[in-house]
């Protein structure tokens, strides 16, 4: 299922922006995990945010992992992104019950809750990833987004994420934003990036009202114009395969192997991000023991 981003610059260099449009990403997400309004809603979120952050990458082989810790009802979301645009995603509670606000809208950031944690592993292939955490400001996502940004990154961010249900709970809209400042951004193009932020309506609302990602970056950069642009396909896929599964099942080792076979009798490894199975028989686990070439304990 297919979303699309744009990256862009403005003419000055000195500011930074990606939009993402991810509605068949989020709603693909509902149908595989089940979703209730509330958990579509926040992973769905969570998914906007690690799609544009895995493409802020320029390394072929990089992988962002985006974890939320909550502290509600929503208790854990992990989204895994690459630089080309493929996003997969969980979560530990995907029936979450419903809450609203004051206004009638669902309530994430009380679902998720403050008392969290936002975490973010980068990693290239070497042997020790970046890892950055910040403590959750709103559990909104967005707000705890900009936050882990300015902390463990030093970035001045605004980030926007927003997903919109139809009246049969599918998923209507979904997408976010995010914009960076460049080193030395003068004053006067703080202070209309600022004006613009403030005066947006709420992003489903402009997906409501018709607006591509391409309007929605002209009207947070206006009067900043908007260059450099680029446009990429997003994906919610999977990379699981029956080659990596037996791979977790080798590095368990002999022992636990064959405390599986004689436990059980065969193996079913379920994948967290598609809930794909995979089943391996005693003959398959018994060869996995002999086999000399396998790497075990």
């Amino acid at each position: 299922m297919n979303g699309k981003l744009i990256t862009g610059m403005t003419e000055n260099r000195e500011v930074r922006i990606y939009v993402a449009q991810t509605t068949d990403m989020v709603e693909k997400a509902r149908n595989t995990h089940d979703l209730s309004p509330i958990s579509a809603n926040a992973l769905g979120r969570t998914i906007t945010a690690a799609a544009m952050m895995g493409m802020m990458s320029k390394i072929d082989k990089e992988k962002v992992t985006l974890q939320i810790k909550g502290s509600n009802a929503i208790k854990l979301m992990v989204a895994i992104a690459d630089s080309h645009g493929n996003v997969k995603a969980y979560m530990s509670d995907p029936q979450a019950e419903n809450m609203y606000d004051a206004s009638g809208k669902l309530d994430v950031g009380t679902a998720i809750g403050k008392d969290g944690q936002i975490i973010v592993i980068k990693d290239i292939g070497m042997k020790e990833p970046f890892l950055g955490q910040c403590n959750l400001v709103s559990g909104e996502i967005a707000e705890d987004l900009a936050q882990y940004f300015a902390q463990s990154e030093q970035q001045a961010t605004a980030v926007s994420l927003g997903v919109s249900f139809g009246k049969d709970a599918h998923v209507k809209y979904a997408g976010g934003f995010i914009v960076q400042l460049l080193p030395e951004t003068t004053e006067e193009t703080i202070a209309q990036l600022e004006a613009n932020l403030k005066g947006l309506a709420p992003l489903t609302q402009q997906f409501e009202e018709g607006l591509t990602i391409m309007q929605i970056a002209g009207q947070v950069l206006a009067g900043l114009g908007l260059d450099e642009l680029e446009e990429y396909e997003l994906n919610y896929r999977c990379d699981c395969s029956r080659e990596k599964m037996e791979k977790a099942l080798i590095s368990l080792g002999k022992t636990e192997i064959k405390a599986i076979i004689d436990e059980v009798g065969e193996a079913e490894l379920v994948c967290h991000f598609c809930n794909q199975k995979y089943h391996f028989s005693e003959l398959e686990l018994i060869t996995m023991i002999e086999d000399s070439s396998a790497v075990l304990s």
